[in-house]
């Protein structure tokens, strides 16, 4: 009898341990929420599963539609959030396949990293909390609301998209392990006290710097932001590249390529090699950092296999797999010059503006008028919030009940929240023209 070619989860497991580091975490020490059953005859670990699970989930999908930088409806080429989740799903499978680490534990995180993310990119996230806080001139909550309600920001928000939103179970959410749970969250800074409705906090070692998976995720964001800011940037026109080609950073570069070499080539193709080149020298240049870093805490801890790590695990810093000193320098001089010369410049404020006022007028129409709302989200204002359904009321009671019970709840303004973070820039845009700017032709 023939030996099966089919690889099961078990025999999978083992050989993913045996070409692992002995500072990886293996799929199989994989732990959930609700506890599963594991079928022996899977053919996919347990990382993979939840790649997969964020892969197929409507909030992944989304970010086709929602803004890196520059507004994706108004060309085919600048990035979108899905897009940048991509490029940083491939950077940290780069950085996690060079140091031994989990590729499919570090892929799983970074496509689920912006999930929270809101439509307009960080302009949304930053009124969605100023309105929270109670700061937003435009929308002024009761204070009794803005002091109990939390705040808002993205790397939380994707928790409770995963672990709430997300509908594909029986049970709401998508189940994620707790090591990519773990790593979204701390893809970018976090605390513990930070006042965010976080749904389960077990699991999550909120007083820990993230296991060095997550860490690579969290600098493959930092490097793949800022390369494609730049590429976006040159092809946009604010930004000329033979100024770009002036900084230290791109002078090293061009070094490392020569300079004969890269100026003979016409400027798009320069443009190409220096985009390359920085990613290049960012991305080698946390490898051999982290491995250094990571040798000498096992050195400095007597540490010889996987067993002893796991009991030093969470002393390791949150820098560990990140930059050297030298090229954070060149980092930094490069991020800077993104922000004064890219960001900050006159479209990319202009797409701003706007975006404030739609993100505002729009909590402002929910929160005033609760009756405009999805049947489905007073739905849940009735079932969470134990809040009466406003389509059961006669007419003449909606404004009293919405006066004495609704904005009285501050979840309610949190329900708001959870629905315009959801929402793409087109169909953000798409609600603000309905509500604001009414025609006979459009659909009610």
């Amino acid at each position: 009898m023939t030996e099966s070619v089919v690889r099961r989860r078990i025999q999978l497991e083992a050989d993913e341990a045996s070409r692992l580091s002995l500072v990886a975490i293996r799929s199989s020490e994989a732990t959930r929420r609700r506890k599963v059953e594991e079928d022996p005859s899977d053919i996919r670990l347990a990382f993979q599963r939840d790649r997969d699970r964020i892969l197929h989930a409507r909030a992944f999908r989304r970010l086709k539609h929602k803004t890196q930088v520059f507004v994706p409806h108004v060309g085919d080429h600048p990035r979108t959030r899905l897009t940048h989740t991509l490029e940083v799903g491939q950077l940290a499978r780069t950085i996690a396949r060079a140091l031994g680490l989990n590729e499919d534990l570090a892929e799983a995180a970074a496509l689920g990293h912006d999930l929270g993310h809101t439509a307009f990119g960080h302009t949304g996230e930053s009124v969605l909390d100023e309105i929270l806080r109670g700061v937003n001139d435009e929308v002024l909550l009761p204070e009794t609301v803005s002091s109990a309600v939390g705040r808002f920001k993205h790397n939380y928000q994707s928790l409770r998209v995963v672990d709430l939103f997300e509908r594909r179970y029986s049970l709401p959410g998508l189940n994620l392990t707790d090591q990519v749970r773990e790593a979204i969250l701390k893809h970018t800074t976090w605390k513990v006290d930070y006042p965010f409705p976080v749904p389960d906090r077990d699991g999550l070692f909120l007083d820990k710097p993230s296991h060095l998976e997550g860490q690579a995720v969290a600098v493959a964001d930092e490097i793949a932001q800022q390369t494609h800011d730049l590429e976006d940037g040159l092809r946009a026109g604010p930004v000329h590249l033979e100024t770009v080609e002036e900084l230290v950073v791109s002078q090293r570069v061009i070094a490392e390529i020569g300079s004969d070499t890269y100026f003979k080539d016409q400027p798009w193709i320069r443009q190409n090699n220096l985009v390359r080149g920085l990613i290049r020298l960012f991305v080698s240049d946390v490898v051999e950092s982290s491995a250094a870093r990571i040798g000498r805490f096992l050195e400095r801890h007597k540490i010889s296999d996987h067993e002893g790590f796991l009991k030093r695990a969470r002393e390791v810093s949150q820098a560990t797999v990140w930059m050297s000193a030298e090229v954070e320098e060149l980092f930094s001089e490069l991020k800077s010059f993104i922000y004064a010369r890219i960001i900050n410049q006159g479209p990319v404020s202009r797409q701003d503006w706007r975006a404030r006022r739609v993100i505002a007028a729009l909590f402002e129409a929910y929160w005033s008028e609760p009756a405009i709302l999805p049947d489905y989200l007073l739905m849940r204002a009735a079932e969470e919030l134990d809040l009466p359904y406003l389509r059961d009321l006669p007419l003449k009671r909606i404004a009293a009940t919405v006066a004495e019970r609704y904005h009285s709840t501050p979840d309610f303004a949190r329900l708001i929240v959870d629905h315009l973070a959801g929402m793409s820039d087109r169909f953000a845009l798409e609600e603000y023209r309905a509500l604001q700017l009414p025609s006979p032709d459009q659909d009610i």
